[in-house]
């Protein structure tokens, strides 16, 4: 009960049994993936907030300003395959 992440009343927090019959190696493992999935979500909480009150000026592509791509999903089928592509090989690079 000493183990960081205890708290108090709850003690151990596990309801779906994920952290039983593991090593410590695979536990550490599985502690890294969700501090890692956690603050990727916090970006993209982020990144579907900022649009909303800012935007870059300029062109996203030749024709095409960042003003007139929408917010959120809409923005998917706006922004043209080389930004994609672009933002693909950015993540991948910094992953």
């Amino acid at each position: 009960e000493i183990e960081i992440g205890v708290v108090a009343p709850t003690g151990f927090f596990d309801p779906l049994g994920l952290s039983t019959n593991i090593d410590a190696e695979t536990f550490e493992a599985y502690r890294a993936s969700e501090l890692k999935h956690g603050r990727v979500c916090m970006l993209a909480v982020i990144g579907y907030i900022v649009p909303e009150v800012f935007r870059f000026p300029g062109e996203i592509a030749p024709g095409v300003a960042f003003a007139d791509i929408p917010n959120g999903v809409a923005a998917i089928e706006a922004v043209p395959s080389l930004g994609w592509l672009q933002m693909f090989f950015l993540i991948g690079a910094t992953d």
